[in-house]
């Protein structure tokens, strides 16, 4: 972030609300903060309205939280930025993906770096290395990782999440509160600002059942008779939930791009502890049998590896992998050299040579390309299942180092 400040005039932090954009902001900005204006607030917003020139004028480092709010204001920046060519004049916040939906006047080509902040990762909450993305193409199947993590763990992570408000909330009961409010101010404020909602109550609805259909690939049509609404509308609202942060789709992977553009996504929830909410599981209740254990804990890897991308020194890209037959891998890492890793996750302690089918597979179309696989498990030892194949502790997404 400093370095970002220091080469560039307008540096855009966008992400989930209560993330922390606001405390990054604090820590980031410290003396060079001129001014700071929130679009939350009433006030400000309309004074932004009315004088978009004049609000922007600052003489140092100006921070203007929740920009989309605004979204005019982005015309006198670009003015302002191109008359004073220095960097670090703007710092802004952002809770929705500013050039996703509204209609964004001017994306600042040239001018403007973004940063995209997550929630918590497990490393950042336990002060581990989170190294597992650089270390599993640097080692391939070398990596190895011993854990002491049982599944009741997991299942705390799982519903627990990593809000820094729901991490800091030990009581799973003023936890449920935060999400519950969490996720309906979202649905008030946000999603109404994105998109025309005529259909409050099946929202809430549909957030339901993608949390119980998380880690699964989730198409408009296939909602349509639950909600009782359009393919259009839930296609909208399924938009909408994206560029708030609430969900995110994971593309189908494919070495032919136009088929992966086209190929139908995954859908997790950006935080897993909603996700777990939503489905009114506790950590308890997620052990029972029958209880969503699998899918919640796929999701949840999905969203450690994505806020791991946001800052690995791999620059690569996740996907998921199904083909016609029937083969699947649940998550596909491929750097930009076209190397590929690809990870299974199995909520089981124990793993079998079937776990690695998937895998298997992608492994025979990629050749020298692929990397290694992976079967994250519960369990706590790291074993082999053939050349380039092991199962590995869950635990070694936060708890390995990087290179």
């Amino acid at each position: 972030m400093d370095a970002a400040l220091g080469d560039t005039r307008v540096v855009l932090i966008n992400g989930a609300r209560q993330a922390g954009k606001s405390t990054l902001v604090r820590v980031v900005a410290g003396e060079r903060l001129a001014e700071r204006r929130d679009l939350d607030r009433a006030q400000d917003r309309a004074a932004a309205l009315a004088d978009p020139v004049g609000f922007v004028d600052a003489p140092g480092l100006l921070v203007i939280d929740e920009i989309q709010r605004a979204p005019d204001l982005l015309l006198a920046i670009k003015s302002s930025v191109d008359e004073d060519t220095r960097p670090g004049r703007f710092l802004l916040t952002g809770s929705s993906r500013l050039f996703g939906m509204i209609a964004a006047p001017d994306a600042l080509p040239g001018r403007m770096e973004t940063v995209e902040l997550w929630p918590f990762s497990q490393g950042e909450i336990d002060s581990e290395p989170d190294g597992f993305v650089d270390a599993v193409f640097a080692a391939g199947p070398d990596l190895r990782h011993e854990s002491a993590v049982a599944r009741a763990g997991y299942a705390d992570r799982i519903v627990r999440g990593g809000l820094p408000e729901a991490v800091s909330r030990t009581d799973a009961r003023r936890r449920a509160r935060f999400f519950d409010s969490y996720v309906q101010a979202l649905i008030d404020r946000d999603v109404r600002q994105l998109s025309e909602i005529q259909h409050k109550g099946e929202l809430r609805t549909l957030v339901r059942l993608l949390a119980a259909r998380s880690g699964t690939i989730i198409a408009a049509g296939a909602l349509e008779s639950s909600l009782g609404l359009a393919r259009q509308t839930i296609a909208r609202y399924l938009q909408a939930l994206e560029e708030i942060f609430l969900v995110k789709r994971i593309p189908g992977w494919s070495r032919n791009l136009g088929t992966r553009a086209t190929a139908a996504p995954k859908m997790v929830f950006v935080d897993s502890g909603i996700a777990a909410h939503e489905m009114s599981f506790d950590a308890h209740a997620l052990l029972r049998p029958g209880a969503p254990f699998g899918p919640l804990l796929e999701s949840f890897v999905l969203s450690e590896l994505s806020r791991q991308l946001t800052w690995s020194d791999q620059f690569a890209d996740l996907y998921h992998y199904r083909d016609h037959s029937k083969f699947e891998v649940d998550a596909v890492l491929e750097n930009r050299r076209g190397q590929v890793v690809g990870i299974e996750v199995k909520a089981a302690s124990t793993v079998g040579p079937d776990d690695f089918r998937g895998l298997k597979r992608l492994a025979e179309r990629l050749g020298d390309d692929f990397v290694t696989g992976v079967v994250l498990y519960t369990g706590t030892s790291t074993l082999p299942f053939g050349t380039k194949l092991r199962a590995m502790p869950v635990s070694a997404l936060w708890q390995v180092s990087a290179p």
